[in-house]
């Protein structure tokens, strides 16, 4: 087709820590989910890696937004700056006088409502996509994986994302049972700032507590393969006086306990009301890990003790929701579960 560059093609998975962006079968572009606005006028000022280095040092003039919370548009002004602005830079390396016709493919939670499904629907549109199509994250994460989730038999995938933890059991093209609980990422965060507090009288930001989980994150006491302890600086609680403190990984298990039982409990809830036939596919087959915290050290071990099934981490678990929705963009036609 003469002019096929005006047709633009852009599968997104938009995540409430990271935005990822896939235009034929390549990153396009890998970008932190926050925005850094100018309070008085309004205006975007930074986007992606830029607003996440301003966020939590900014002056009163300026805020850094991250548009989602638990999986969903939180504030839909910012959310439509952000989108808009990812597209633009994934334009600009494109240079054309024309405004290509977009089309996208767009992951969202499973357990999104109406409301939220149109938010991401509007924000998209505004931001200049001209076909806009939806794909639950569950479903996106198991194309990733590679999974065949059109066959006629059992797959279990559970998505743990920055703001949605997605567990689903899906066959025929379509999700049989599950369940999208809010104890993910972003919680996990909490848990070692709360932590920290408690224990040792120390104060840290959430960007901090994040190079922390990322260093030493892990769900059990007793791992093979150790992780270095990280030496963090804060204030102390009651002196305001710098300190500093050495956290373990053990530690780390400790504080993130209830958290991934929870999960762990949500796992158990979805195969109760799992079908017996496709229960056994899963049992043969494995359950499958992906997103950011499948990378937590010990997590499949520590989930396959409590289930008594093998959990397998997907190979680059933080990317497998935008792989799926990339696959599915290109099979648009042929993909009835999804929603235009």
């Amino acid at each position: 087709m003469a002019f096929s560059f005006l047709n633009q093609e852009l599968a997104i998975d938009l995540g409430t820590a990271n935005t990822v962006i896939f235009q034929n079968d390549q990153i396009a572009l890998d970008e932190p989910s926050i925005v850094a606005i100018d309070n008085n006028t309004g205006k975007l000022l930074a986007l992606g890696k830029r607003a996440k280095l301003m966020h939590e040092k900014v002056n009163p003039a300026i805020k850094t937004v991250r548009p989602l919370r638990d999986g969903v548009i939180a504030d839909f002004n910012a959310a439509e700056m952000m989108i808009r602005g990812f597209i633009k830079e994934v334009n600009s390396k494109h240079r054309s006088f024309f405004t290509p016709n977009l089309k996208v493919v767009v992951g969202i939670p499973s357990g999104s409502t109406e409301v939220e499904i149109r938010a991401v629907r509007d924000s998209s549109e505004h931001a200049g996509a001209r076909e806009v199509y939806l794909i639950y994250e569950p479903m996106a994460a198991a194309l990733g994986i590679g999974l065949e989730v059109e066959a006629p038999k059992g797959n279990m995938v559970v998505d743990i994302g920055g703001g949605t933890t997605e567990i689903a059991v899906i066959s025929l093209g379509g999700i049989v049972q599950q369940d999208s609980i809010r104890t993910a990422g972003d919680v996990f965060t909490n848990d070692i700032q709360y932590y920290l507090k408690q224990q040792h009288n120390i104060k840290v930001g959430e960007i901090t507590a994040e190079r922390i989980k990322i260093a030493v994150g892990a769900v059990l006491p007793n791992l093979e393969d150790e992780p270095e302890p990280i030496v963090i600086k804060g204030p102390n609680l009651m002196t305001a006086h710098p300190v500093e403190a050495t956290i373990t990984y053990q530690e780390i298990a400790h504080c993130l306990d209830k958290s991934v039982a929870k999960i762990e409990s949500s796992v158990l809830h979805v195969l109760e009301q799992t079908p017996p036939e496709l229960y056994s596919d899963i049992v043969e087959n494995g359950i499958f890990l992906s997103g950011g915290g499948a990378l937590l050290r010990g997590l499949a071990q520590r989930l396959t003790e409590k289930v008594n099934i093998p959990f397998h981490v997907a190979e680059d678990p933080l990317r497998a929701v935008a792989r799926g929705t990339c696959i599915a963009l290109k099979n648009t036609e042929h993909y009835s579960f999804l929603m235009r």
